[in-house]
């Protein structure tokens, strides 16, 4: 049996969830099993749709699931939770999903896309990809941060989930160190700095003329402007990959975590480092998740999102090659 490894309370900020029950189709999880830093494993529910029955998928492929609960935050909301996620490839958008539980297949949005890759009069762009999106405390608002081009980071945000105002571009290459040619995967979290003045921390994948792609990270007081970090977070070679990308933010035990997915070719994992709370710990603690030899993750598992609905902890990532991936939900066992 493959497990899925994954953080039992660990979704920052998320405060979304799940009941009992198999409606993706997958067995329901039967022992717990030790992950790194004494994380439980997750096991394979399901798919969270049939991407080949979605009126919007251009390009057979998608990528980068974020889940978000719309309890207490969005009047009238379609269901309890959303589900954002994108192709990657050209011409890409920003697609909606929508139920009830999240163990149940979800409802695609029949406005897909949701945010183009032509917005005048701020961009027109090749794609847009890689849909992040934080429910804002501050303001009561959906903040949605995506990519399009590769170099480019944006911001649009929304009080509703789904009708969005573009904001700003928030974070690009020009940004950052010398060399540095793509900033993108970009994920956002409400996490205290003090030394720093922080009040955001925004984690992404950097590619540089080396063509080997590290995680970097950004401090924010507002999660518009922000300061970048000119050494990566992490770099492949910390981990002894080539490449790593889609981090996400975690908590357990006061300290804080940064999970990421490797290149197929070393193993299709995700990996998980120790970065404490005030982000200078670097303990690389290897393998989080391993992925099913087998459909639908075909040896590559990648960009996880998390939630928690009466204590029980669920994980949708990005299953398979990344040019013909599928959105899959595993549940903590």
């Amino acid at each position: 049996m493959v497990t899925r490894r994954t953080v039992l309370g660990a979704a920052a900020g998320l405060g979304i969830g799940l009941g009992v029950g198999t409606g993706l189709g997958g067995a329901l999880p039967a022992a717990a099993a030790a992950a790194p830093g004494g994380f439980p494993d997750y096991r394979f529910l399901g798919v969270a749709f049939d991407k080949n029955a979605l009126a919007y998928n251009p390009t057979g492929e998608l990528i980068f699931p974020c889940i978000r609960g719309t309890a207490g935050r969005v009047p009238n909301a379609l269901g309890r939770y959303y589900l954002y996620y994108a192709p990657h490839d050209a011409p890409g958008g920003i697609c909606l999903a929508y139920g009830d539980h999240l163990y149940e297949r979800f409802t695609e949005y029949r406005g897909n896309p949701i945010v183009t890759r032509n917005w005048a009069p701020h961009y027109t762009v090749s794609h847009i990809s890689s849909p992040h999106v934080m429910w804002n405390d501050d303001v009561n608002e959906m903040w949605l941060y995506f990519h399009g081009e590769n170099t480019t980071t944006r911001l649009a945000r929304s009080k509703n989930g789904i009708d969005f105002t573009y904001d700003k571009v928030v974070l690009s290459t020009s940004m950052l160190y010398p060399g540095a040619t793509e900033a993108s995967y970009a994920r956002v979290f409400r996490h205290d700095l003090p030394a720093v003045g922080g009040r955001y921390v925004m984690l992404f994948m950097i590619n540089d003329t080396t063509n080997r792609r590290s995680i970097g990270w950004g401090w924010s007081r507002d999660g518009r402007d922000w300061t970048f970090s000119q050494t990566p977070l992490i770099r492949p070679q910390d981990v002894g990959v080539q490449n790593i990308s889609g981090p996400h933010l975690v908590k357990r035990g006061g300290s804080a975590y940064v999970i990421y997915h490797c290149n197929k070719e070393a193993g299709g994992t995700l990996l998980i480092t120790e970065v404490g709370n005030g982000f200078t710990r670097r303990d690389h603690l290897g393998v989080f998740h391993t992925p099913l030899s087998g459909a639908p993750d075909n040896g590559r598992c990648a960009a996880p999102s998390f939630g928690t609905e009466g204590g029980v902890e669920y994980m949708f990532y990005e299953a398979g090659e990344r040019l013909s991936g599928a959105i899959a939900v595993a549940r903590a066992v």
